[in-house]
């Protein structure tokens, strides 16, 4: 096996690892780990439509129309109507900006003990390389 694929073998393994935990970290808000992202989205970005946050997220809209129906059902978001027919405009509800303090202070405690083998420094240089991760160049 080359360095190539430990490396993304490595990556992947610690992204499931973090993934499961953080849904540990998550569930006594009886939240998943999806879940989240989209709320994180919401609450940093503000209201979006779904085709922003599937953009954004990377994901796919089945997935994501799925993980906001979940979450509509649960009180966290609302959507409605867009500029026009099609455009569903996704934002939080009273009961997501009232509990989401409580949900981001766990998520912070678990980042904590995710990264806390890390020097600054190194968490600069991790996030350094992983935004140039599937970047192309103009070398290409």
């Amino acid at each position: 096996m080359d360095n190539t694929n430990q490396l993304f073998h490595l990556l992947f393994q610690k992204t499931r690892h973090m993934t499961k935990e953080l849904n540990v970290s998550l569930q006594k808000h009886e939240l998943f780990s999806s879940q989240w992202s989209i709320l994180y989205c919401l609450m940093t970005k503000g209201s979006m439509t779904q085709s922003e946050i599937w953009r954004y997220l990377g994901v796919e809209a089945p997935t994501v129309t799925r993980t906001l129906i979940k979450l509509e059902e649960f009180g966290w978001i609302q959507r409605s109507s867009g500029q026009d027919k099609r455009e569903r405009l996704v934002s939080l509800t009273e009961k997501a900006y009232k509990q989401l303090p409580f949900v981001e202070d766990d998520v912070k405690t678990f980042e904590k003990v995710m990264i806390s083998n890390l020097t600054s420094e190194e968490q600069k240089q991790l996030y350094y390389l992983l935004s140039k991760l599937g970047e192309t160049s103009d070398m290409e």
